[in-house]
This record gives C-alpha cells, sequence and structure tokens, in this order.
C-alpha cells in the first residue's frame, strides 16, 4: 500500500488552484503525474497524493513545475468561483470509476499526442525531402550551365580553329598563285631572250637557256656562295609564337617556380626535423594533447605538420577541423572536415565513427554560419550512421525548430 500524502497546502483565486506537494527528497525524473478535468494524482513511491477535485479544470492549460523538493501545480478553473474544498469524499465504488475515466482519458490523450507527432515528424521529413530535391535540382542547374558554358567555349574554339585554316588555305593559295605568275614571267622573259638573240643571227643551242646568247654581250660573273646565321628566340613552349598565350605562359612558369620553392623550403623544414617529428602518428597524439589542455593553436601547427607528411590521414584534417571550430574559423573547419570525408571512402564500419564526427563538425560549422539547411543535411547524415546517439538527436531536432522558425517550447500536463 503507498503512502497517502497528507502535509500538502493549496490556494486559490476565482480563476486557478494552486497545490504545493511536498516530494520528499525523491529526485523529479521519479515522479508520477496524471491529470484530469476532475482527478489529479502524484505518485512518486512509497508516497501518492490524489486529488478528487471539487469542480472541473481545463487540464490542457494547466501546468506543473517540479524543483527543490516540491512539485507545484496550476490548475486552470473552468467555472470563475471559489471553491469550499479541494476535494470531494466520495463512495469507494465513485473513487473506483473516477480513477478508471482518467486513466482512460490520459490513454487517449496520449494516443492523440503520439498521431499529432507521427504527423510532425512526416510532415518534417517531407519538408526535409523537398529541401533536398530543391538543392538536388540547384545543383543539377548548375552543373547543366557549366556545360552548356563549356560547350559554347568549345564552339567557339572550333570556329576559330576554322577560321585560322580557312585564312591559312587562302594565304597558300596566294603563295602558289605568286609562284606560278613568278615562273610564268621568268618564262617569258626567256623567250623574248631568245627571240632577241635570234634576230641578231646568233646561235643558241636550247641546252644553253639562261647563258650568255650573244658573243657580243659581256657574262656575269656567278654569284658567291655563303651561309647565314640564323638565330631563333628560345622558346619553353612548343607552339608557335603566333598561336601562343605570352601572358598566361608566363603566369604558368611562375606557379610552377614558386611551387617548386615551396616543396624545396618543405623538404629543407623536414630535414631539420628530429626523428620523432617526422612520424605523423607522434604528431597526431601531441596535437590531441594540445587539444585537451586548450591550446588550440599549437594543436592546428601539430596536425598541419604532419598533414605536410602524409596529406592521406583523414584524421588530421578532422581534428584540426575540431580546433578550427573551437577558435571560430568557420570557413576553414568546413574545408578541413570536407577533405576528411573525402578521404573516408567508401564507407565501411571501420571508418563509421569517423564519418561522423566529421559530419557533427562540418555541420556545426555551417549553423554557427547561419547555413542551417546544410547543417541539417549533415547532422541527419551523422545520425544515419549512429542511429541511436540522443545526443546527435536532441541536435538535430533543434535545428528543423530553428529551419522552421520554431522555439523552445515549455513542459506542459
Amino acid at each position: 500500500m503507498p503512502l497517502m500524502v497528507t502535509d500538502y497546502t493549496w490556494t486559490q483565486t476565482e480563476n486557478s488552484v494552486y497545490i504545493h506537494v511536498p516530494l520528499k527528497g525523491t529526485k523529479p525524473g521519479k515522479v508520477d503525474i496524471l491529470c484530469t478535468d476532475d482527478y489529479l494524482k502524484v505518485h512518486f513511491p512509497p508516497f501518492l497524493f490524489e486529488a478528487f477535485l471539487s469542480g472541473p479544470i481545463d487540464d490542457d492549460k494547466s501546468t506543473a513545475k517540479i524543483g527543490d523538493g516540491v512539485a507545484v501545480f496550476t490548475l486552470q478553473k473552468k467555472e470563475e468561483r471559489l471553491w469550499e474544498n479541494l476535494v470531494i469524499d466520495y463512495d469507494k465504488e465513485t473513487l473506483r470509476k473516477i480513477r478508471e475515466s482518467a486513466l482512460q482519458k490520459a490513454q487517449e490523450k496520449l494516443v492523440a499526442e503520439a498521431k499529432a507527432k507521427a504527423t510532425k515528424t512526416q510532415e518534417e521529413r517531407k519538408y526535409a525531402l523537398v529541401t533536398m530535391m530543391k538543392l538536388e535540382e540547384e545543383e543539377r542547374a548548375r552543373i547543366q550551365k557549366m556545360k552548356d558554358d563549356e560547350c559554347e567555349k568549345a564552339t567557339a574554339e572550333m570556329e576559330e580553329w576554322k577560321l585560322k585554316q580557312t585564312q591559312m588555305a587562302e594565304k597558300k593559295a596566294k603563295l602558289k598563285m605568286q609562284s606560278q605568275r613568278f615562273v610564268a614571267d621568268k618564262e617569258r622573259t626567256l623567250e623574248k631572250i631568245l627571240a632577241s638573240s635570234s634576230s641578231d643571227g646568233s646561235k643558241h643551242d636550247p641546252k644553253n637557256c639562261g647563258k650568255s646568247v650573244s658573243k657580243n654581250k659581256p657574262v656575269l660573273a656567278p654569284r658567291l656562295i655563303g651561309n647565314i646565321q640564323i638565330k631563333f628566340t628560345p622558346r619553353i613552349f612548343p607552339t608557335a609564337l603566333r598561336e601562343s598565350r605570352v601572358p598566361e605562359e608566363e603566369e604558368w612558369l611562375q606557379k610552377q617556380a614558386k611551387a617548386r620553392s615551396a616543396l624545396n623550403a618543405d623538404l629543407v623544414e623536414l630535414k631539420n626535423l628530429k626523428e620523432e617529428e617526422r612520424n605523423p602518428d607522434w604528431l597526431k597524439d601531441k596535437g590531441d594533447r594540445l587539444f585537451a589542455t586548450g591550446n588550440y593553436l599549437s594543436a592546428i601547427n601539430a596536425y598541419s605538420l604532419a598533414i605536410k607528411i602524409n596529406r592521406e590521414i583523414p584524421a588530421l584534417y578532422s581534428n584540426r577541423a575540431a580546433c578550427h571550430l573551437k577558435l571560430r574559423n568557420l570557413h576553414k573547419a568546413v574545408e578541413d572536415s570536407s577533405q576528411a570525408l573525402d578521404l573516408l571512402t567508401p564507407p565501411v564500419t571501420g571508418n563509421a565513427g569517423a564519418r561522423a564526427r566529421a559530419h557533427v563538425r562540418r555541420g556545426t560549422a555551417f549553423c554557427e554560419l547561419e547555413l542551417y539547411t546544410e547543417g541539417l543535411q549533415d547532422y541527419q547524415a551523422a545520425l544515419k550512421i549512429d542511429p541511436q546517439n540522443e545526443t546527435l538527436q536532441a541536435d538535430t531536432h533543434k535545428i528543423r525548430q530553428i529551419i522552421q522558425g520554431g522555439g523552445p517550447c515549455n513542459s506542459e500536463l
């Protein structure tokens, strides 16, 4: 048999009733409350408080607060009047019927709340699906635009190449015509020379055309033979100068030089390190210890040096993203988390925990940047990997409320 609580207190106004029930050292999580329009029960084993109310109340508008060892009930009356007593004494059969009716009402209310919760969950899933479809549609449109731009660029380059080919063909045809004219002019000149020589009565051998055609005319000395030195401007790229783009090529060469100098600097830096400092695992452990002590900048330096040695360890990027989150470097946190997720492929059981942490860190950075839709997608991905994680469930629910414009709800009966 439970022990009935009799040391409660109550006060009232014309609209409300206030009841204070001492919890006798019981924790709030172990208190069971049942309330209907004419019945109130507070059960915290082995104690029981039960009240068959004098008048009807609105249980939906009534509230309860538990704390400091006492449960405070604010009951809203349906009729504006003062009660003579808080409770009414009935016979045992009437009390039993009131209890059964209260339990039935409570069960019906729970069923209705469950249906409402299921409807709300379905609406949230539908909203998330619509949002994801919209994002996918935008991504498809972006990719299609890129394809169209590339197609237009390729078409323009093709037309430019065709124009150059046409110009080159015209130039070759012009040169050919000039060559033919030159040959024809030379032949006509020779014919004139032969004709003039024949009129002078000189004998000519057709095989000696181009040589002296008359004994009376002086013979010209042969031309001197020599070599002409031609010097070409040195070219790094094999393309012809008229087809090259010199500024772009120079910029590329400068970038390559900078990359080689940076690589040489990294090699010199690594050569100056101690033996253990060249081990990425040792550097990762050092970064983890620095992170635990709150020295986030030094932890970032340790992870960055380890990444220079080995760029294929996803934990280095994920842990550096956690440091950037602490320092509010949100865009860098997104970049490092994304790099970690790229390396954590294919998705297997062995890297499930690492993928979930990377999704949570990137989702947190997105939410801090007020990109709540992207943050919700990362939290949903982490929740899909670890569906039993209550913290993930609570955080995902909070993000949905922010997206929908809702705020935290007060606890009601």
